[in-house]
């Protein structure tokens, strides 16, 4: 298989010259999403709203400027995103549009409709192949995103606690999963609690909606069998007690969140674009973010998924540390683990190996890991 192109332009500008969501329209101008039919077609642009509280999820102005492209091209595009497992501002439909609404994805900035793709409760589901698939046969996926003639991603690339990184493959197929589908994308990761680590402060009980984690003593401990994995209690543990149980689980949730973005991808008209700036160490799901873990990179976009995630991977590996992150305190005294280049494990370490996502995508035929970086000017 030859390699993808994935285009990539700078955050560089000056007082004259263009602002950052022209150069984000001349980007994906250039990697080809024009090519696409896309006049009087519904376009799903597959993006994350953010919790309610964190502060680096994409701004609406890039948003707008892909917006106005599709419109541009003849197409009507809406924003979309499923709801959640665990407690917070995007469990359900009425919060995750008013989440999407306060945090400035709304009609008035984006010029774009709000649809949650997986309905009221998250229980508006189709049931979608998965060719090739191992651990997945059929996925549950929000109905609008199915419904859609043509899917764009939309992604912040950053780091996260329980898949190393979250990326294109991540926001679509994580992402794209009901409620249910979630919930079977997580089933093998159970956390389990240093006894010797834990302060008995209660954040992981507040932040489960199953009712897992209990503090009993002073000490907190996880009921596995009420216990999904989504790994939320993970990032949240401000004494670093909770840990993943490091087994072929931590596998299978790579694997299956790679089978349902092909579910959604699968002989369908798909655009992806990924933006590395605010990189945070943990998901966007939180309530907060920590400071970035490396500078602001440039925006990247691809016909390639796989070779989307593999590029951003990669730039960010190669970037220095900042000093006042979590990566740079993983690294004091420990410079030596700058030459590994995987500041993803370095920042979680009992995250799983994100290559085993890519690795499978590539095997189920997503793409290949292979690209040529274009640089757009």
């Amino acid at each position: 298989m030859e390699k993808a192109k994935v285009y990539f332009t700078d955050f560089r500008t000056s007082a004259w010259g263009a602002s950052m969501p022209q150069k984000l329209q001349k980007l994906i101008k250039e990697a080809g999403i024009g090519n696409i039919d896309f006049k009087n077609q519904f376009v799903a642009i597959k993006m994350h709203f953010g919790e309610p509280g964190n502060v680096s999820y994409l701004r609406p102005n890039y948003v707008r400027a892909v917006v106005d492209t599709v419109k541009e091209l003849g197409g009507r595009p809406f924003l979309t995103d499923c709801n959640t497992l665990y407690v917070g501002g995007r469990k359900h439909a009425l919060e995750h549009i008013d989440t999407a609404y306060v945090n400035g994805f709304n009609p008035f900035t984006t010029d774009c409709h709000v649809i949650i793709a997986d309905g009221l409760k998250g229980t508006d589901e189709a049931y979608v192949d998965v060719p090739g698939g191992e651990l997945v046969k059929e996925a549950k996926i929000g109905r609008a995103l199915m419904d859609a003639d043509i899917v764009i991603s939309l992604t912040h690339f950053k780091g996260h606690e329980m898949a190393g990184f979250g990326g294109t493959i991540k926001n679509i197929g994580m992402g794209g999963g009901s409620r249910a589908g979630k919930m079977e994308m997580h089933n093998d990761g159970k956390p389990r609690v240093s006894q010797k680590k834990c302060i008995g402060c209660g954040r992981c009980v507040r932040i489960c909606a199953h009712d897992a984690p209990s503090v009993v003593n002073g000490k907190s401990s996880i009921d596995v069998n009420k216990c999904v994995g989504c790994g939320r209690c993970l990032g949240l543990c401000p004494a670093d007690a909770i840990h993943s149980i490091l087994d072929a689980s931590a596998e299978n949730l790579n694997k299956r969140m790679a089978e349902y973005a092909w579910a959604i991808l699968h002989d369908r008209p798909a655009f992806h674009i990924s933006l590395i700036v605010d990189v945070s160490p943990y998901c966007d799901c939180h309530a907060q973010n920590d400071a970035p873990v490396v500078n602001n990179i440039g925006m990247l976009a691809s016909y390639g998924p796989v070779a989307l995630d593999q590029a951003c991977a990669d730039l960010v590996n190669a970037a220095h540390p900042l000093e006042n992150s979590v990566l740079g305190e993983h690294l004091v005294g420990n410079p030596e683990d700058c030459k590994g280049h995987d500041h993803f494990h370095n920042i979680s370490p009992d995250s799983s190996d994100w290559k085993i996502c890519l690795e499978h995508a590539e095997k189920l035929g997503m793409g290949t890991r292979k690209y040529e970086l274009i640089t757009v000017k």
